[in-house]
């Protein structure tokens, strides 16, 4: 008998690279996945690989910065399929480290354009989207106070701090905000802030993507 349920869609924003594509192409195997990042030649590569798993995706190749072209998206989600099933937000702008007093003016306006006011516009986007039974997914990262983490630390804790204040907001009514915590991975954020590290011991992104879905689903 030939399945005719609609799929479940899970919404990656920041899926070319690292967490956000090992978050994808798991939840390919049970989604219908909408893939957001900038890069579109690592959505398409992500595509490839969700295709010979037998997945499907939607890539989105976007700024999440873009406020007209998240609401676009956002509206064209609702219209095809009505909501999302899960939303996973992996993106972030990780800027170079440096004394407090001496932040690039562009670096520390990117960290706060895309880790504070892209998540406090996606939050109101997405939320008729999750419903009440819909999961969101933040990871954290805390390096808030930390030398040379000005800029990186204070947008990223900001950011966890919305996600805290919506978790706290929807605990009775749904949607599901759920805040993990990623063991150290071989990114390329990780690299831009530990170079030379020996990152033999650190988590497989896959591997990662695997635990922390099974701590939420």
């Amino acid at each position: 008998m030939t399945d005719t349920s609609p799929p479940k869609i899970a919404l990656v924003t920041g899926a070319s690279r690292g967490l956000g594509a090992a978050l994808a192409e798991l939840l390919s195997e049970t989604h219908h996945v909408v893939a957001v990042a900038r890069t579109t030649g690592a959505l398409e590569e992500l595509d490839d690989r969700i295709q010979a798993k037998g997945g499907q995706a939607t890539l989105a190749p976007m700024d999440i910065t873009n406020a007209d072209a998240m609401a676009h998206l956002c509206r064209s989600i609702y219209d095809r399929w009505g909501g999302i099933d899960l939303w996973a937000h992996t993106a972030v702008h990780a800027a170079p480290l440096s004394p407090a007093s001496h932040m690039d003016p562009k670096d520390w306006e990117k960290s706060v354009a895309m880790n504070v006011t892209a998540t406090g516009q996606l939050i109101p986007f997405i939320t008729p989207l999750l419903g009440d039974a819909g999961r969101a997914l933040f990871f954290d990262d805390p390096k808030a106070g930390e030398k040379f983490f000005g800029s990186y630390g204070a947008t990223k804790a900001a950011q966890i701090a919305l996600a805290r204040s919506w978790q706290a907001e929807t605990e009775k009514t749904g949607p599901r905000v759920h805040i993990l915590a990623p063991k150290p991975m071989p990114t390329a954020t990780r690299a831009r802030f530990h170079p030379g590290e020996d990152r033999s011991g650190l988590a497989d992104a896959r591997d990662e993507a695997r635990r922390l879905l099974g701590q939420v689903t």
